[in-house]
């Protein structure tokens, strides 16, 4: 019992980050959104907590800053494009900034790698379920034939806009936490 005590306070930030993804996830599954006063917070607490940590251990605050911003910035971008299409929304990607604040560019890619595969699995279920296997397979090829012709960005998000009420929406806050979560424990983080 000591000796699981004495991991989790030496992997604590992990916990932390893996219990704020949960709780983003289930917010995001009962309302579809993750609010801005759960993820802003988050991102300026990574952002203090890598700045003070990396001081503290002699390497420079700058140094830990500037790890934790590339992290922000990683965690933004993975969805960020899918963002900028109306394919989810914005709080879906300031939690992977949230989650990047905190962990670094590295371990938020692999999230979202593990999260991208948790997600494709899940709307897979979703549809096969739901029964709507033929409706969102001629979707597929529609929005892919979209991707190819229509090079407007703003195009693109008004396309995505009206059709979202034809479609199964996923909320994509619940895969990336999964994802998270999967790869931190993966990683033995969260022993």
């Amino acid at each position: 019992m000591n000796e699981i005590l004495t991991s989790m306070s030496d992997n604590w930030v992990f916990w932390v980050v893996s219990l704020f993804a949960v709780v983003a996830a289930y917010i995001d599954g009962k309302e579809l959104r993750v609010p801005n006063k759960l993820t802003f917070p988050m991102i300026i607490a990574g952002w203090i907590f890598c700045t003070v940590n990396a001081a503290m251990n002699g390497q420079g605050w700058y140094v830990g800053l500037g790890y934790s911003l590339l992290g922000t910035v990683a965690g933004l971008c993975t969805l960020l494009p899918a963002y900028a299409i109306g394919g989810m929304g914005a709080g879906d990607a300031k939690m992977m900034a949230a989650i990047g604040a905190w962990l670094g560019a590295t371990i938020v890619f692999y999230s979202f790698c593990v999260g991208t595969i948790v997600g494709g699995i899940m709307a897979v279920i979703m549809i096969i379920s739901a029964g709507d296997t033929m409706k969102h397979y001629h979707q597929f090829f529609m929005i892919l034939n979209e991707f190819q012709t229509v090079r407007d960005p703003e195009k693109l998000a008004k396309i995505a806009t009206e059709r979202k009420t034809t479609m199964r929406l996923l909320p994509y806050g619940i895969p990336m936490a999964i994802g998270t979560v999967l790869y931190l424990a993966w990683m033995g983080k969260l022993v």
